[in-house]
C-alpha cells in the first residue's frame, strides 16, 4: 500500500492493518509524555485546498507525537493562489524531500490524481463527494472498540475479550441525513461492509446521490425504518456550503422529519450508539441532548476525536516506513 485514496480500492487485510495499528497507538496517546521517535527524521506535509480543523489538526498531531516534522501549506499564502497548478505543487513538495503528503481537495478525484504525480505517499484528507478515508477508519474503530470489544464472550458469558478481531459481521449501520455530499458516508459504507456489517442509508431524496443504487446499502427515505433495531446510528453534517438552493424547503421542516433526537433513537436498539464525523449543526440534524449522551444516550463523538489522532498515527507509521527506528 504506497497511498491511501479511498476505503474502496484499499484491501481488507490493509484495513485490518491500519486498525490493528492504530488500536495499539492507542497507548501511546494515555501516556503523560505523548511522545516516541517512531518517525524521526521524516516530513509530513498538509495542503488543504478546503477549511479543516480535526482532520487537519490530528494530522498535524499525529505526526509529532512520533516526532516527525508536520508543515502545513497555507493555500492562500502559497504559490497555488497565483495560479500554479497540483501537479507542479507535488513536485514541488516532493523536490523539497516531503516524505508524505496529506491532501484535501474540493474536486472528486484530486486524491488519486496527486498520487499519480508524485512518487511519495498520498494520503486523501478529503476529496469533493468522493471519500475521506481516515474518517471511515477512525469511525470503524470506535464501532469495534464499543460494540465489539466491550461485548461479552458468548461461549464465557462476562468475560471481555480485549483482542477480538476487526469484524463487524451482525452490526447494523444507519447512516442519516445528507448522503448526496457526504464523503464520509462512501468511505464507511465500504469500509464497514468489507469487515461484515450491515449499513443503511436515510436522508431527503433530494439528498441521496443517484449511485446509491451500486452501492451495497439498503436505502430508505424513512427516519424510523432506518433507525429500527440499529446498532450504530451516524449521524451527517447538512452541508447547506455545497448544497443547491431548493433542495430542501426549510431547515425547520428537515430537523421535523429527519433530525436525530432522543424520541427518535427510541426504535433504535436499547445500546445504540450514536456517531457524528463533525463540525455539527446542533438541533439541525442532532439535538443537543443526543450529541452531550443525555440521559443514558451513548454518544461517541469525542470518541471520535481521539481515535482519528490514533488512525492517522497508524497511517502516517505504515506509509513513511515506521519502525525502521528504535519505538519508546
Amino acid at each position: 500500500m504506497k497511498d491511501l485514496l479511498g476505503l474502496q480500492q484499499t484491501d481488507i487485510s490493509d484495513i485490518r492493518r491500519i486498525l490493528e495499528t492504530a488500536s495499539n497507538f492507542k497507548e501511546i496517546l494515555a501516556r503523560p509524555v505523548k511522545k516516541v521517535p517512531t518517525l524521526r527524521g521524516r516530513s509530513m506535509i498538509t495542503l488543504f485546498y478546503e477549511s479543516s480543523t480535526r482532520t487537519r489538526t490530528s494530522f498535524e498531531l499525529a505526526a509529532k507525537i512520533m516526532s516527525a516534522e508536520a508543515i502545513n501549506i497555507a493555500v492562500a499564502q502559497s504559490s497555488i493562489s497565483k495560479g500554479e497548478s497540483l501537479k507542479d505543487t507535488l513536485r514541488t513538495l516532493q523536490s523539497l524531500t516531503a516524505d508524505c503528503v496529506v491532501i484535501r481537495h474540493p474536486s472528486s478525484g484530486a486524491a488519486e490524481m496527486a498520487a499519480e504525480y508524485a512518487d511519495i505517499p498520498i494520503i486523501n484528507a478529503g476529496d469533493g463527494r468522493h471519500e475521506h478515508p481516515t474518517q471511515g477508519l477512525l469511525d470503524i474503530l470506535t464501532i469495534w472498540q464499543h460494540k465489539v470489544v466491550g461485548r461479552e464472550d458468548e461461549t464465557y458469558p462476562g468475560v471481555i475479550n480485549p483482542n477480538r478481531p476487526f469484524d463487524l459481521t451482525g452490526l447494523t449501520v444507519a447512516i442519516i441525513g445528507d448522503l448526496a455530499h457526504s464523503r464520509v458516508a462512501r468511505s464507511n459504507v465500504w469500509g464497514l461492509t468489507k469487515l461484515g456489517a450491515k449499513v443503511r442509508w436515510c436522508g431527503p431524496k433530494t439528498l441521496v446521490p443517484v449511485e446509491c443504487e451500486r452501492l451495497p446499502i439498503t436505502l430508505t427515505h424513512s427516519l424510523e425504518e432506518a433507525m429500527t433495531g440499529a446498532d450504530v446510528v451516524m449521524v451527517l453534517r447538512l452541508q447547506l456550503e455545497r448544497q443547491e438552493k431548493g433542495l430542501l424547503p426549510s431547515l425547520r421542516e428537515y430537523c421535523k422529519i429527519w433530525g436525530v433526537t432522543p424520541k427518535s433513537l427510541q426504535v433504535a436498539k436499547p445500546d445504540v450508539l450514536v456517531m457524528h464525523p463533525g463540525p455539527m449543526n446542533r438541533g439541525i440534524e442532532i439535538s443537543a441532548d443526543v450529541a452531550d449522551g443525555v440521559g443514558g444516550i451513548r454518544a461517541a463523538i469525542e470518541d471520535q476525536v481521539t481515535n482519528g489522532v490514533a488512525v492517522r498515527m497508524a497511517c502516517l507509521y505504515l506509509l513513511m516506513g515506521g519502525g525502521s527506528g528504535d519505538d519508546e
